[in-house]
């Protein structure tokens, strides 16, 4: 059953229908809040919390922009509802160093790797609110501006001009890492 028939289905009260939209869903939903709120058992409630709106609001998405796009808006939405109740800096949870079998000779290259990501997840949880959305919808989602700007309820420019801000402070404080030495 292709994407549209699952939705239709689901608001018509197909529970296997919505059920598999949900599971469809959810591994991006996740990949937002982590990175949003920078912690594994965060992005897991927001994770949760945005599913159940899904469920419970599935009647109410009306087809003016892709599934996706709306799931993305709620968990972008309850994330934000999150981080302003916390009103304190994002800690980055650093639970994904795996070698994933690559053999010893490419122990410091992998070691390198993970570095890199933790010091970027550190950059994206120092940013604004506004723009670390901006910029994990976009880089981490691969959604366009046009999505973006329906995902967080704003105007294309502005969009722009986040992602734009957002990428200048990620420079800064990825230069500034680099200026220090490798961190960790």
């Amino acid at each position: 059953m292709q994407e549209p028939e699952k939705i239709l289905a689901a608001q018509n009260g197909d529970q296997e229908a919505l059920i598999s939209l949900l599971r469809d869903i959810e591994t991006p939903l996740y990949r937002t809040a982590y990175y949003m709120l920078g912690n594994e058992q965060d992005a897991l409630d927001a994770t949760q919390e945005a599913l159940i709106k899904v469920y419970k609001n599935i009647h109410s998405y009306q087809q003016k922009a892709k599934f996706t796009t709306w799931a993305q808006r709620i968990v972008t939405n309850v994330c934000i509802d999150k981080c302003r109740k916390k009103r304190e800096s994002i800690s980055i949870d650093e639970h994904e160093y795996v070698l994933n079998n690559q053999g010893t000779n490419h122990v410091e290259e992998a070691l390198n790797r993970q570095l890199v990501r933790e010091d970027v997840r550190e950059a994206i949880g120092q940013l604004q609110e506004n723009h670390r959305t901006v910029i994990v919808l976009r880089y981490m989602h691969d959604l366009s501006y046009k999505e973006i700007a329906e995902t967080v309820d704003l105007p294309i420019n502005t969009v722009k001009s986040y992602l734009f801000r957002a990428r200048q402070q990620l420079q800064t404080l990825l230069q500034d890492v680099q200026k220090g030495g490798v961190s960790g």
